[in-house]
């Protein structure tokens, strides 16, 4: 039976809305709760596809252990765990014990998920319960389906309650416009604000695309904060059968996998703008900057150049990064752009690449996805950098969201490869409309989306990295007074910024007040 995975996501968050009316947990008390049912759904549906693989292996008293399961990439699920058998309980059970006594067992059989599974189902009502899990129920659904519903269930989340844009949850079609520019076929994987993980899993994604193993060509390290977060994302990357080193840490004050030149590749979406950054905890007494800085210290109160430079510090000496950032970054001047100057100078800026707004659930503005190669700073490329701009490529979602389709994002891709000399890639449909604009002779500078700038050019610019300086527009189009846009974007930044500010004040507010009530 076919299933709408938009209605299906639709109705789960519904039934989730149930919790906010029948419970005494907030939302973000609750969506781990809640995901880690998505997840134990997943699981099985896993566990049951390696479970056919190995019962000829395993007749008689001779018996699969848990070890064969994780091999295949499964998590080993007890009888007690498993999702049919939770769901099948008789209405009287106490399903909440349940379902805390069946978290207790998968980690039992799968140590790696120790303090990641929840066992706080006694808080949730045994009658929304048993609607989420009929909400899941139905076996036509593959795997790789809950895996969309496990991703669309994190965005709905991040779009009603989370506040500030990528701190959270990155839409998936950024994600993979940027593996599909990295292109990390193998080596070591590192995101120092890793959030859910999903730039792993869509790593993961790319490399079994490729016809290859992501648990044998990919090694994953990541840094976050939150330990709620920290645990989703260990959760996030068992259901897709992958394993990481997640550290729980800041990454401005903490370097637990000691970074410095150390990864293949390295892919982020950094809080946008973070201020009060505690930038004399990054220099020693002696004046030195630590060396996780190299591009210095900004003497803005605005941590953008401070990624940047972790960014490009953590790569080794062939290594690719693709990280989201502020549209105004781009642009930003005073101690930004000598920052900006010497990332450029160093001949490891690849490609930049503009969006549309409404790309993220929770900022409205365009981003700009930059990427550093520091294998090409000893190449013919050395000299120059291709801007992209990508503000009339997406599809329409809804009213107020965006994405790139499957076909666009391996245009894009085509082109960055066709700059490189690679080969374009035609599984998703892109073959047609790169043909169209290239032909069959190699890249070339086309109006109003994209062009190839020298360092002296960006150097004339002010060292500015924003494609809409460099690519123009399409014959027939107005162009736009690039000095307004910008101010405009800027005045809009520090818009959603107040608006998040204001937004924690009022949760912060409604707290305090609350606990003065009930004392």
């Amino acid at each position: 039976m076919a299933v709408d995975l938009q209605e299906l996501s639709r109705r789960l968050f519904k039934a989730a809305d149930q919790l906010w009316a029948n419970s005494t947990l907030r939302p973000d008390q609750y969506a781990q709760p809640v995901l880690a049912l998505i997840a134990l759904r997943q699981m099985e549906a896993k566990f049951e596809l390696v479970d056919t693989e190995l019962a000829p292996k395993f007749k008689g008293r001779l018996k699969a252990t848990p070890a064969d399961y994780q091999a295949r990439g499964a998590i080993y699920l007890p009888e007690v765990a498993r999702y049919s058998h939770l769901l099948a309980l008789p209405e009287s059970t106490n399903l909440a014990e349940a379902l805390n006594n069946a978290m207790k067992s998968v980690v039992e059989n799968n140590p790696d998920l120790a303090g990641v599974l929840p066992q706080a189902y006694g808080a949730l009502p045994d009658s929304v319960l048993r609607e989420l899990m009929r909400l899941l129920a139905p076996l036509q659904i593959d795997g790789d389906a809950y895996g969309l519903i496990f991703e669309y269930f994190m965005g709905a989340f991040a779009a009603a309650f989370m506040q500030k844009g990528g701190e959270y949850f990155t839409p998936s079609s950024i994600v993979k416009l940027i593996v599909e520019v990295i292109e990390p076929y193998r080596g070591k994987i590192f995101d120092p604000a890793c959030g859910s993980g999903g730039m792993f899993v869509h790593s993961a994604e790319f490399v079994r695309r490729h016809h290859a193993a992501p648990e044998r060509d990919i090694s994953i390290y990541g840094v976050e904060k939150m330990s709620d977060t920290q645990r989703l994302c260990r959760l996030n990357l068992a259901v897709h059968g992958l394993s990481g080193d997640i550290k729980e840490a800041s990454s401005y004050y903490d370097d637990p996998h000691r970074l410095v030149g150390k990864f293949d590749f390295v892919m982020a979406n950094p809080p946008f703008n973070q201020s009060e950054v505690d930038k004399a905890r990054l220099v020693s007494e002696a004046g030195i900057v630590d060396a996780r800085f190299p591009l210095g210290m900004p003497n803005t109160n605005n941590a953008n150049y401070l990624w940047i430079g972790l960014f490009y510090a953590a790569l080794n000496e062939k290594g690719r990064a693709g990280f989201v950032m502020a549209n105004s970054a781009s642009d930003a001047g005073g101690s930004e752009r000598v920052m900006r100057q010497k990332l450029v100078e160093s001949g490891a800026v690849d490609c930049i690449i503009t969006t549309s707004p409404n790309m993220f659930f929770t900022v409205t503005l365009p981003v700009t996805l930059w990427f550093l190669d520091r294998g090409k700073s000893k190449g013919s490329r050395s000299d120059q950098v291709l801007f992209i701009d990508a503000r009339h490529i997406f599809r329409q979602d809804s009213r107020a969201h965006r994405s790139f389709s499957a076909e666009q994002i391996e245009f894009l891709g085509n082109i960055v490869r066709l700059w490189r000399g690679e080969a374009v890639e035609t599984e998703q449909g892109s073959g047609d409309r790169t043909t169209e604009i290239f032909s069959t002779k190699g890249y070339r500078d086309v109006l109003g989306l994209c062009k190839i700038a020298s360092r002296a050019e960006i150097a004339a610019r002010d060292w500015s990295l924003n494609p809409g300086r460099y690519v123009g527009v399409k014959p027939g189009k107005v162009q736009d007074d690039e000095g307004f846009m910008l101010k405009l974007e800027e005045m809009q930044e520090e818009l959603e910024l107040l608006n998040t500010e204001a937004a924690r004040l009022q949760s912060l507010i409604a707290e305090n007040v609350a606990e003065l009530l009930t004392v």
